[in-house]
């Protein structure tokens, strides 16, 4: 992606996170999330591996054919960067894009550790802030995005 690309894609990316801004989340909640990704992977037969979030308690966790354990990995990986910049993976990584440089390079975090690519998205709770994600692993980063914000979008609605 360069540099102009990720400069236009920011404000995007934020403006999206704000309106998928939940009123709850209870465990059904994320089950009914993480049904909601399968079903959504299944219909496009995407090799993916999905988790679903509270805090650090895995709530939901499924591996759909074609996917492996390293896509395991880069769940937790993208779900770390959540955790620590309250923003989605995507928006993290682009935010390093916009600046002329990467996430790799310049955040000063283990790579083996932090994944700021797409695919992971907060779980934020009105009136409380971020309280998990939402992860998908397999495809790439800006279609692994673009499948959890679907999702999203109809779960909010």
């Amino acid at each position: 992606m360069e540099r102009q690309e990720a400069l236009a894609l920011v404000p995007v990316l934020e403006e999206q996170e704000q309106r998928l801004t939940l009123g709850q989340f209870t465990h059904d909640d994320a089950w009914r999330l993480g049904g909601l990704l399968r079903e959504l992977a299944v219909e496009r037969r995407a090799p993916v591996a999905i988790t679903v979030l509270r805090g650090p308690q895995r709530l939901f966790h499924c591996a759909l054919p074609g996917s492996s354990a390293d896509n395991d990995e880069w769940l937790a990986r993208k779900c770390r960067v959540v955790e620590r910049y309250a923003e989605s993976s995507y928006l993290v990584g682009t935010r390093f894009r916009a600046k002329g440089t990467t996430f790799e390079e310049s955040a000063r975090l283990d790579p083996s550790r932090y994944a700021a690519h797409g695919g992971a998205f907060p779980l934020r709770v009105r009136g409380v802030g971020v309280i998990g994600a939402a992860a998908v692993s397999g495809l790439r980063q800006a279609d692994d995005h673009a499948l959890v914000a679907t999702a999203l979008e109809r779960f909010v609605t």
